[in-house]
């Protein structure tokens, strides 16, 4: 008989979604996470879209501690010293799961910790899991100090992904599959970040920016308004950053000079500096997703989306961790933990879910970006050189616009612009 019916190695989104779900339903469940509390390693502020969330605990989103409903999305191109932005607005709430919110995760996870908890999952921390107890060829536990044995082992350990490598279901990843993110959290009054980004009461802006944050390499910079304190970052894959010749820590610095950006945050106080691994690879970097005995879930899994206008992981987690905890419900009733009813199951419930189809979808978007650096560096000149000679006015006699557009893209090329159109546009 195992100590556990289910244990849960890690207590981020995906964990402790799966963690809520079966405690709910009566199923024994341990979740082991590495840091002092819940959310202690998941340092990064950030974005979550409401709908795989709201499935899980519907109205979560009046008792959760989150920060800003998102109702402006910006995206600016940045040279070193312009910045060309787009600008959408929409004040008005959307339906139950339309909705997005910035959100802070230490508070955000422990929170959640308390939902799972309140639910009869038990959540023990500061303890690493060393290895996985395998038996007859299916995992049935882990080693952490003591041995501790269940049914079913669930591994949400992060974008390193140490346990599933051990199994031999994560190959080793390349340099272009993985990013690496600098963020800084800066204190703010509410009443400024209002008035500086243009959102009243709990409304929020969601930011992002490419070309020069990330040095004209693949990546970018990113920027959430929260109540009372901004969170940027800088993510820059690691081919990236090694065939550079500036540190992400500068990046960084770099990009909070910026005259479109430093006026943002004048008078500001920096209370959090944090690093991150983030998977960037898409479908194409997701691993064998189970063996008998254990699931894979979340970051472990290379569930995250980067689509250049949006990024999306927070959603993907605990969409994961449902599906997790609906396939271990279902092999519970069948009595069977191995891979062929553990593992289809959760394969079945994933591949119907949004995850695997909009994974699958994008599929061909981070290879886009990989192999085309003029989105990071020839058009962000691009299009300041065309916006300086749309609204600069020198007394010298104006040009026809359509000479205009064409001295502007001399630079990258009307071939090159057509067919990275298209492409961008096939992979999205």
């Amino acid at each position: 008989m195992s100590d556990f019916e289910t244990i849960i190695v890690g207590g981020g989104l995906a964990g402790l979604t799966t963690a809520y779900i079966l405690a709910k339903e009566g199923v024994e469940t341990l979740l082991i996470e590495r840091g002092n509390f819940a959310g202690a390693k998941n340092v990064s502020g950030g974005r979550i879209y409401s709908h795989s969330l709201e499935k899980v605990i519907p109205g979560f989103a009046g008792e959760a501690p989150l920060e800003r409903r998102i109702t402006r999305e910006k995206i600016s191109l940045l040279t070193a010293d312009s910045a060309v932005t787009a600008d959408y607005f929409s004040p008005g709430p959307g339906a139950p799961g339309r909705d997005s919110y910035s959100v802070l995760r230490v508070g955000f996870d422990q929170w959640l910790a308390g939902k799972a908890e309140e639910a009869g999952a038990q959540i023990v921390t500061g303890i690493k899991v060393d290895d996985l107890l395998l038996r007859d060829g299916n995992v049935r536990g882990v080693a952490a100090g003591d041995e501790m044995t269940a049914d079913v082992t669930v591994l949400a350990d992060g974008v390193n992904a140490l346990l599933a490598k051990k199994l031999g279901l994560r190959a080793k990843l390349s340099p272009a599959q993985v990013a690496v993110g600098v963020k800084e959290v800066i204190e703010l009054p509410a009443a400024v970040i209002e008035d500086r980004f243009q959102c009243g009461g709990e409304e929020g802006t969601a930011w992002l920016f490419a070309g020069q944050p990330s040095g004209g390499k693949v990546g970018g910079a990113f920027l959430y308004t929260n109540k009372e304190s901004l969170s940027l970052g800088v993510v820059c894959t690691l081919e990236g950053l090694a065939a550079g010749v500036t540190t992400l820590p500068q990046m960084l610095e770099d990009f909070k000079g910026h005259p479109a950006v430093a006026p943002l945050l004048a008078g500001g106080k920096t209370v959090e500096y944090s690093a991150h691994l983030v998977p960037e690879g898409g479908v194409d970097m997701v691993p064998r997703l189970f063996t008998g005995g254990a699931l894979v879930v979340g970051d472990a899994a290379g569930f995250c989306l980067n689509l250049g206008y949006t990024v999306r992981g927070m959603d993907l987690a605990v969409g994961s961790g449902d599906c997790a905890a609906r396939a271990i419900l279902q092999a519970r009733r069948a009595g069977d933990y191995g891979a062929g009813t553990l593992g289809a199951s959760y394969q079945n419930a994933l591949n119907d879910s949004f995850i695997m189809k909009d994974m699958k979808l994008y599929r061909k978007f981070p290879h886009f970006m990989e192999k085309t650096p003029r989105i990071f560096s020839g058009y962000p000149e691009m299009a300041s050189d065309l916006m300086a000679r749309l609204f600069v006015v020198d007394g010298e006699p104006s040009r026809p616009l359509y000479k205009k557009v064409a001295s502007s893209l001399k630079g990258v090329g009307a071939l090159n612009l057509m067919l990275d159109g298209m492409k961008g546009v096939r992979s999205l």
